[in-house]
């Protein structure tokens, strides 16, 4: 990483602050983005069918960037990768606004930029997770206390980017929640330059790889991980069905039954005021909880979605239950954080967390983009009652694995090895 030198600071919580404080704006931005492009593509066209096909060229970059990304932000450096990518989405999705309102915006343009944007921005995000452990080094923060802060973060971006977006939508128009977007990510680009440091990581002892190795390696890391292994395969298919969910069906849902935006965006932001509210638990608890029975149980808890969702309740069901699915998702994210913090190696980290998130979302497209085709020949109640089977007896595989056993078992962290 020839960008960044070796530096040596007392403890502060400056750095890992700022860090957090970039990561949220721009995924709140995201957050809007990912609402705004779908009911902008639906409302248009009335298509589901296009709904799905957006949804797939939002997803579909994100395996891709994923599998490639890794590397290049080990060889770059985590600092530089982030700050070049927020720059790369900035521009990338201020264009699609831009070309809009000069009336020049087709649907298959309107596809190349999503898929653009959505290209940088996974490496970002992998950029800033595997800054997260030294900065919270320098912070005096434990890995479970960092993950639980990072995803708190996250799911506030739900609770804050979904309603807000829901409104916008409602009083702007779908495009003009791009712009907003756009200036998140320039923002991050700014903070993160001006207010984290530069780091060293040392390279480790094996002999030099090439790009294919290096990209290779990150998944021969999670095959042979006993515990990082099953979740992944479990967490292929949950984001499979939850992306079809979020990014194709609850439009459609909420078009077809509640019929506001807005209303969407309350789903969303119960969902993500609930997992924060876990997210903050686990991570004041986190010792003292039963982390292995919590994560189980928490996977098999969000079902209860997909079941609301199927019957049409009253709406206030439908918070309810999306309240309560969100607490449960709570300590997931934050649990395996603490895991992949503790496990991976610092020189390899950029490309074992890019191989997760390729594993865990190599399929997604693919639910994404039939989901609208199938939206238009089957009824969302049936379709939405055999995703909750699926996701419901999924999950429970876990139960079943002996790699799960090792969570909540103490282990000593790649950063105190060395």
């Amino acid at each position: 990483m020839v960008d960044d030198i070796e530096i040596s600071n007392p403890p502060t919580r400056l750095p890992v602050v700022a860090l957090f404080t970039a990561n949220g704006i721009s995924m709140v931005g995201t957050v809007m983005t990912h609402l705004a492009i779908p009911w902008f593509v639906l409302q248009t066209t009335g298509s589901a069918a296009k709904t799905g096909i957006v949804a797939f060229f939002i997803i579909l970059p994100t395996v891709f960037a994923a599998f490639i990304g890794g590397p290049l932000v080990d060889r770059l450096g985590f600092r530089r990768s982030s700050i070049i990518t927020d720059c790369a989405c900035a521009i990338t999705i201020g264009l699609i606004p831009l070309l809009y309102s000069a009336g020049l915006l087709e649907f298959w343009l309107l596809l190349v930029l999503v898929f653009i944007a959505n290209l940088f921005e996974t490496p970002g995000g992998t950029a800033r997770m595997a800054l997260l452990p030294d900065l919270a080094v320098r912070a005096n923060m434990t890995m479970e206390q960092a993950s639980s802060a990072l995803q708190v973060i996250g799911r506030s971006s739900r609770l804050i980017g979904a309603p807000l977006a829901g409104l916008l939508i409602a009083l702007l128009g779908p495009s003009q929640v791009l712009w907003l977007d756009a200036a998140t990510f320039a923002v991050s680009a700014i903070i993160i330059t001006v207010a984290t440091p530069r780091t060293k990581i040392k390279p480790g002892k094996e002999k030099s790889e090439s790009f294919w190795e290096e990209m290779v390696g990150g998944f021969t890391f999670i095959w042979q991980d006993s515990l990082i292994k099953p979740v992944v395969l479990v967490v292929m298919v949950t984001n499979l069905l939850d992306g079809a969910v979020y990014g194709v069906i609850l439009p459609f849902y909420t078009k077809t039954f509640l019929g506001q935006a807005l209303d969407m965006g309350l789903l969303i932001a119960v969902s993500g005021g609930g997992a924060v509210v876990g997210a903050l638990i686990f991570g004041a608890f986190s010792k003292k909880l039963p982390q292995r029975e919590i994560f189980l149980w928490g996977f098999v808890i969000i079902g209860i979605e997909y079941a609301a969702l199927a019957l049409v309740p009253p709406f206030w069901v439908l918070i309810l239950a999306f309240t309560v699915g969100g607490i449960a998702a709570g300590p997931i994210n934050p649990i395996m954080g603490a895991v992949i913090f503790n496990r991976v190696p610092a020189n390899s980290r950029g490309r074992v967390i890019s191989a997760i998130t390729a594993g865990a979302n190599v399929v997604t497209p693919i639910g994404v983009l039939g989901v609208g085709f199938i939206l238009e020949q089957v009824d969302v109640r049936v379709v939405l009652a055999v995703m909750g089977i699926i996701y419901i007896l999924v999950t429970s595989s876990l139960f079943f694995s002996r790699g799960i056993h090792e969570l909540g078992k103490p282990v000593k962290t790649v950063l105190e090895q060395n």
